[in-house]
């Protein structure tokens, strides 16, 4: 399945209209796809969140306005800011500078910066079909669209009300096996997404109430592992993460295009965190994405 050609199309709207207001669910009722969906996709794809793009551009294209000498307040009222002060603040956080100090610097060039993810070579996936299962633990509430997931799924793994979260999941759930599920729970149409980690447990009996529980039904995955990072030499694991979103962006970008195979919405893409993950030269983990063929324009 192309979704880059899906992710033009979706620029290609935000650009016929950029000048007026521009809504979440606007854009993603217009690309037919679910708001959750695409947005992840979208982040995975341009390196930033949807609605993030859109407020980039219009600062983008206030540039331009600037240099031609355009007033701040117009200026502001054009690409949707309340005041100039709200303008200036943003485009002070964009571009490191104020708008007049803007002017001054580029004089009358407009210099427009664009930040491309490398191509990042990455093993072929297996096919599975895995049985239903339980997972209970720990989520928190955040947003695929404005930017919040990351950094906020980041602190999460490390902490959770004072407390290690791996070691509190083990401790009072007692599972089976060693591993823990990473996965997003769409719960609004505005992108707001439960994220929840957990581990796979035979039945909700030892759950306590600041728990969430999910049943994770029968399905067919790709099953993508991440390339391996010497997580010996780098215990904040911040090339271990680098590595999980390049994998994620291979998978839409170009993995789901030469395939035939459509991602499949009714289910839930998770991710794997087993013994493979723990501090040691060759650190992967596990990406389960649910799948359907297609046969010309009907799925399977």
């Amino acid at each position: 399945m192309n979704y880059r050609k899906d992710i033009e199309k979706c620029i290609d709207y935000i650009e016929e209209h950029i000048n007026r207001p521009l809504t979440l669910k606007e854009i993603t009722q217009e690309i037919g796809y679910s708001t959750y969906h695409f947005c992840r996709v979208f982040s995975f794809l341009k390196g930033v969140p949807l609605m993030e793009y859109v407020r980039k551009r219009r600062l983008s294209l206030s540039t331009i306005d600037l240099l031609e000498g355009e007033k701040i307040i117009d200026i502001a009222l054009k690409w949707g800011f309340e005041t100039p002060s709200s303008f200036a603040k943003a485009f002070k956080k964009e571009f490191q500078c104020s708008p007049s100090e803007y002017i001054k610097k580029m004089k009358s060039n407009d210099k427009i910066k664009n930040n491309l993810l490398g191509a990042t070579a990455i093993n072929k996936p297996i096919i599975v079909e895995k049985s239903g299962f339980k997972v209970a633990g720990y989520g928190i509430k955040t947003n695929v669209a404005q930017g919040k997931y990351t950094k906020d799924v980041a602190s999460f793994w490390s902490n959770y009300n004072g407390e290690n979260l791996e070691s509190k999941l083990y401790k009072v759930l007692s599972p089976l096996k060693h591993g823990e599920i990473g996965l997003c729970i769409p719960c609004f149409s505005s992108g707001d997404v439960i994220y929840l980690l957990g581990v796979i447990v035979e039945d909700f009996s030892k759950t306590t109430s600041d728990m969430i529980t999910v049943e994770i039904p029968k399905a067919q995955y790709a099953v993508f592992t991440t390339n391996p990072v010497n997580t010996l030499e780098d215990q904040d694991q911040k090339e271990f993460a680098k590595v999980i979103k390049e994998t994620w962006k291979y998978i839409f970008d170009t993995w789901f295009k030469n395939n035939e195979y459509v991602y499949d919405e009714e289910k839930l893409d998770f991710e794997f965190y087993d013994e493979r993950c723990h501090l040691r030269p060759d650190t992967v983990m596990d990406i389960y994405v649910p799948i359907k063929k297609v046969k010309g324009d009907i799925y399977d």
